[in-house]
């Protein structure tokens, strides 16, 4: 396995209340390689904002990853147009001035949940005209949109999004992977990973678990190699990418209901197949078996800022472990 460098993203600690500098100095000093920003530089950010962040991370030996990107454009409440073209060039703009060539884009949450959704096919339609309009200045600027997946499209759509953007590999359009949120999309995490392993550009390293609930699944996030997300499958194919991928951990609470069992919330998933949903449910036979062993629980999202410091500190030395092969590293 590569030796991947292995940071955090500063959500994890966020109720930290930490500044940026504040959030690299306790990166430094818990062994962290690199930190990502993935929502970008606050509203209020100077000029020399950047430069301290730079020189910070650079005195301090740290990778930075940078996020404020955008790629859903109107907004899905109200259905009214967004110009994410402004915000994405002022994103990008920041990367290339921090010499970095990826912003993560996270635009939203559970799309599909609500009753009267905007169909998936809408969104597809229009994030692929608004994206490729922008193509010329993510490529003037060697940048790459880093679309996360989030609890918006499924990995199956995100590639029918490149395709109808004309996008390559390695181009203006790629991959943030977030390995729990895979989970709540109906996603096998190993399987979903190798169907995007050429579009990864950023990661949100994140455990998680699923079990079967009277409407369908419920999943929750896990901290580091207590849940099953197969982390080791998913690291050694990252390993045969050319790519130099950092590891950057994103931890927090909460857990989400999928009332797959209604039909026709189910049929918003038609790229489920009865061999992924197998897997899931073997996912969930494994899920429960910890819980009832009492070596997994959901934590509230109300209990994570109490829990946040430690919890990502053991998140570091789990998947630290990982990567160097350490027993007692895996689910």
């Amino acid at each position: 396995m590569k030796p991947f460098r292995v940071g955090i993203d500063a959500y994890s600690i966020k109720p930290l209340g930490l500044d940026p500098l504040g959030t690299l100095d306790w990166a430094r000093r818990h062994g962290a390689a690199g930190v990502q920003f993935s929502e970008g530089a606050p509203e209020a950010a100077d000029p020399g904002f950047l430069r301290a962040i730079g020189q910070s991370a650079a005195g301090k030996g740290l990778y930075l990853e940078w996020g404020g990107g955008r790629h859903i454009p109107f907004d899905p409440r109200t259905r009214r147009p967004i110009d994410i073209a402004a915000a994405n060039r002022k994103s990008a703009e920041q990367a290339s001035a921090l010499g970095l060539t990826t912003v993560r884009s996270c635009s939203g949450g559970l799309l599909r949940w609500p009753a009267d959704a905007v169909p998936t096919g809408t969104y597809l339609r229009e994030m692929a005209s608004a994206l490729r309009a922008q193509r010329p200045m993510w490529s003037d600027l060697g940048i790459t949109l880093a679309v996360e997946t989030h609890f918006e499209f499924t990995t199956f759509e995100l590639l029918r999004l490149f395709e109808m953007c004309d996008a390559e590999p390695g181009g203006y359009l790629g991959i943030c992977l977030d390995t729990m949120n895979l989970l709540t999309m109906m996603e096998d995490p190993l399987a979903a990973a190798r169907r995007v392993r050429p579009w990864i550009v950023t990661t949100h390293i994140k455990d998680g678990g699923i079990v079967e609930t009277n409407e369908g699944f419920r999943t929750f996030t896990a901290e580091a190699g207590r849940g099953i997300v197969d982390f080791q499958g998913i690291l050694e194919d990252l390993s045969a990418t050319d790519r130099n991928l950092a590891l950057s951990i994103e931890d927090h609470g909460g857990d989400f209901n999928i009332p797959l069992n209604d039909p026709v919330f189910r049929a918003k998933f038609p790229d489920l197949k009865e061999g992924e949903l197998d897997v899931l449910r073997g996912l969930a036979a494994r899920t429960k078996g910890k819980m009832e062993r009492k070596e997994l629980a959901v934590l509230d999202r109300a209990d994570w800022p109490s829990r946040c410091e430690a919890r990502v500190i053991r998140d570091l030395s789990t998947v630290g472990d990982m990567i160097l092969g350490r027993p007692g590293a895996g689910p």
